[in-house]
């Protein structure tokens, strides 16, 4: 494994919805992009979807940034998708892979790469999505497919052998990017600049952790033992 971040292929996108954490990570050679969802959106305490979208736009103009439609049924989708395009040429729009009855977004994603919305396919998590999706966005100049290996993990499955799948069925593609999402711990960026992912999206928090990569394991066990200490004085345990 190679032993820093910068050395990664893979790219990272901050994932999040907290406006100071957004333009603080904006700063950030390192991120390559953001994205973020209704339910980040909601959690942050985010009360207007336009009004946070238009004012994170302005000042992140430079690299890709996700936002999501929310209507359920597809042809507000579309309204909702080419609406949410016009906000800046940095956007690209979250479809979902299929709406809350299971129903293929397939058919919504052809008419939008068409009309030449730049589209996040968003919450996939079999191999057979990852067909569909990709056959629906072919003709697409620059999106993204949005696995979400973090709950593939969550479920029980080891979500490596599926993300090289997903690489390989992409490599077809040249205009698709294949994105590992919802991490649930640093090693996952590592795994997924190792099966070749484009893309991983990697939450505010977890970003504070990634200045460990590398770290000596020696000098990270004394590090963790000092701590313990150090919060055991300060709390002013003793026994009896």
């Amino acid at each position: 494994m190679r032993s820093t971040i910068e050395q990664l292929n893979v790219k990272v996108f901050a994932d999040g919805a907290d406006r100071a954490g957004i333009l603080e990570l904006a700063k950030l050679p390192l991120i390559k992009g953001f994205t973020t969802n209704p339910t980040l959106m909601r959690q942050a305490g985010v009360a207007d979807y336009e009004e946070f979208a238009r004012d994170v736009l302005d000042v992140v103009n430079d690299r890709p940034f996700s936002l999501e439609v929310f209507s359920d049924e597809f042809g507000e989708m579309a309204e909702q998708a080419r609406e949410i395009a016009k906000w800046g040429d940095n956007v690209y729009v979250k479809i979902p892979v299929t709406n809350t009855r299971g129903e293929s977004s397939a058919p919504l994603i052809r008419d939008l790469v068409a009309e030449g919305v730049k589209l996040n396919v968003t919450a996939l998590m079999t191999t057979r999505q990852v067909r569909t999706v990709a056959e629906a966005l072919a003709d697409a100049a620059s999106s993204f497919v949005s696995v979400f290996a973090g709950r593939i993990a969550d479920a029980g499955v080891d979500p490596i052998p599926l993300m090289a799948a997903s690489v390989e069925i992409l490599s077809a593609f040249p205009g698709l990017e294949l994105i590992w999402a919802s991490p649930r711990e640093v090693l996952n960026i590592l795994q997924a600049d190792a099966v070749g992912c484009h893309v991983i999206t990697v939450t505010h928090e977890l970003l504070g952790k990634i200045g460990g990569i590398g770290r000596d394991l020696d000098d990270f066990s004394l590090a963790t033992v000092q701590m313990f200490r150090n919060d055991a004085v300060t709390a002013g345990y003793r026994i009896a």
